[in-house]
């Protein structure tokens, strides 16, 4: 396998700013790719040893196209994630004024995070979509659009200037990156961690989605995002894209995986992997009775009255 990660490029993206903070970063060969789709389809093909991609921002939620991609397709796994603070530069052709520029584009989940900006300074520019905010500096360098939302440290490799700065709409605006591989042994648990999954019903009835909720429910696991995606089959039909807090090595997340496989027509697993947000492993206060010591207490019982030892 190479030593090299594949990620959303060109050089300049918000993808590339994210992956340099991973101190393994500093080791491998980085690599960028025209679009998420074909950084994942790097990894699976041998290519990369791993792909790093944006999954979730704060504003629009989860990043459709990574999380299709994991849905669909040869399996792989998360293995780590970051949060990058978002802010935007408009970056223009030295000279540009804001009065002159008529064309605009940027990757579409940067729209929803400009679009109040847009409407009070840019009315009546046209928005143009972009593989990648990089890519849509890439665009305005050649001269095809006037200019383009994207990170301030994109201007010098592009050879353009930030016209203005600061740019955001959400105070605090995020967005989440996952370092994914081909499945192998997750790392083990640190006390702060995140399982993602993806769901199937087997059918659809009334009070569906509340059984699958209702597995994670009853043994204390909180959820952090649940999405539907379309399986494609048809309108209504859909799948359920999941972060669970905990680890699969958890006995209540492991218990929750176990339900969930036998009432589901499928699960697929993304991975346990440290939490971005958590700071230092440290215990979680969890409800009565979900402990790894409860279960294994009541599994021990059980086994006891299976044995004619109660």
């Amino acid at each position: 396998m190479p030593a090299s990660y594949a990620y959303l490029g060109p050089e300049g993206t918000f993808t590339e700013v994210a992956l340099r903070t991973l101190p393994e970063a500093a080791t491998r060969e980085l690599i960028p790719y025209v679009s998420v789709q074909s950084a994942l389809d790097a990894v699976r093909a041998g290519e990369a040893e791993a792909a790093f991609v944006p999954i979730e921002n704060s504003v629009e939620g989860g990043i459709t196209t990574t999380l299709d991609e994991l849905v669909a397709g040869t399996p792989l796994t998360i293995y780590r994630e970051v949060l990058l603070s978002i802010t935007f530069a408009l970056l223009v052709r030295p000279g540009t004024r804001l009065s002159e520029i008529k064309t605009v584009t940027a990757h579409p989940a940067a729209q929803p995070q400009v679009r109040n900006w847009m409407k009070k300074h840019l009315p009546d520019v046209v928005w143009e979509s972009a593989a990648s905010n990089a890519d849509g500096a890439r665009l305005v360098q050649e001269g095809r659009y006037d200019a383009a939302f994207a990170g301030e440290f994109a201007a010098a490799r592009y050879g353009l200037e930030a016209l203005e700065t600061g740019i955001h709409d959400a105070e605090n605006a995020q967005t989440r990156f996952v370092l994914v591989g081909r499945p192998a042994r997750p790392a083990a648990p640190t006390g702060a961690d995140k399982t993602s999954i993806v769901l199937w019903q087997r059918d659809d009835h009334p009070g569906g989605l509340r059984d699958l909720l209702g597995e994670f429910a009853t043994r204390g696991v909180n959820l952090m995002l649940l999405q539907s995606r379309p399986t494609g089959a048809g309108i209504g039909n859909y799948c359920f894209c999941i972060d669970a807090e905990g680890h699969v090595s958890d006995r209540r997340v492991a218990e929750t995986l176990m339900g969930l496989k036998r009432v589901c027509l499928q699960v697929r697993f993304l991975g346990s992997y440290p939490r971005a947000d958590a700071g230092p492993a440290k215990g979680r206060d969890l409800q009565p009775g979900t402990s790894d010591d409860e279960f294994a207490s009541a599994a021990d019982w059980v086994a006891r009255c299976q044995d004619g030892r109660f």
